[in-house]
């Protein structure tokens, strides 16, 4: 069996498990020395498809893409709800908040449109939104994108460099203890930085579905943030705060 062979059959045994053991693979492979299978377990990792843990045993990083916003709606919707009736706590009156684009993000607006605050935002399903409005919102410019109904790019971020915020709710397409922060694209990689360092308190809304997987491309450390999601996460609770429903 060549290596390729070797490895696809180990990404095969991680499609339907978190953690597979080292001896584990032994045991599949009994003619594949220690040092081979350790070789072929580099490679998995190099190309970011496995991840070594403590204590001699390996998970699969899951990459995830873009999901136009229409299927993202849809999509944990309840996990949403969740997220977004625990955020909306947060925030009080005469606070200056950004908001991300993103479908969980869309839900937290619908319930804080009433509040007198201050909402700067990326985030155009807000254009659809109906009933009565206290906030003051802000449209960030920049480049339309359609797909996730978003706004980005050189513009955006030349604004972002002149304001601050009191808090901020920021979406994510992946949450990694190791791999941190990831998003589909460079653009809202870049934003999330920037709005994450001109924010007095960042929170990240985070669905259970998004823990421990990767995205494209990485928009910051998993550092000064808390984790908003519907379910508790004990790698993750050891490294940033986490806050959950009953928590």
């Amino acid at each position: 069996m060549i290596p390729y062979e070797r490895q696809q059959k180990i990404l095969r045994l991680l499609k339907d498990r978190d953690i597979l053991k080292i001896e584990e693979l032994q045991k599949v492979f009994p003619n594949i020395s220690d040092s081979t299978l350790r070789r072929d377990l580099k490679e998995l990792e190099k190309s970011r498809k496995v991840d070594y843990l403590s204590g001699g045993a390996i998970k699969r990083v899951s990459t995830m893409g873009e999901i136009p916003i229409t299927k993202r709606h849809s999509l944990n919707s309840e996990k949403k709800e969740i997220l977004s009736e625990i955020a909306a706590k947060y925030i009080d009156d005469g606070d200056v908040i950004y908001l991300d684009s993103g479908s969980s993000c869309t839900s937290l607006f619908k319930r804080i449109m009433t509040k007198k605050i201050t909402i700067y935002t990326t985030n155009t399903e807000i254009f659809s939104m109906e009933g009565e409005l206290a906030a003051e919102i802000i449209i960030l410019g920049g480049q339309f994108n359609i797909l996730t109904s978003s706004i980005s790019g050189a513009l955006t971020e030349d604004n972002l460099r002149n304001i601050y915020f009191t808090k901020s709710f920021i979406g994510v397409n992946g949450i990694d203890e190791k791999y941190g922060v990831t998003t589909p694209t460079f653009v809202e990689a870049t934003k999330k930085r920037l709005v994450k360092e001109h924010s007095d308190t960042v929170y990240l809304l985070s669905d259970s579905t998004k823990f421990h997987n990767l995205s494209n491309v990485k928009a910051f450390e998993l550092k000064d943030v808390t984790v908003i999601s519907d379910k508790y996460d004990e790698r993750l609770s050891k490294i940033i705060p986490l806050v959950f429903p009953n928590s």
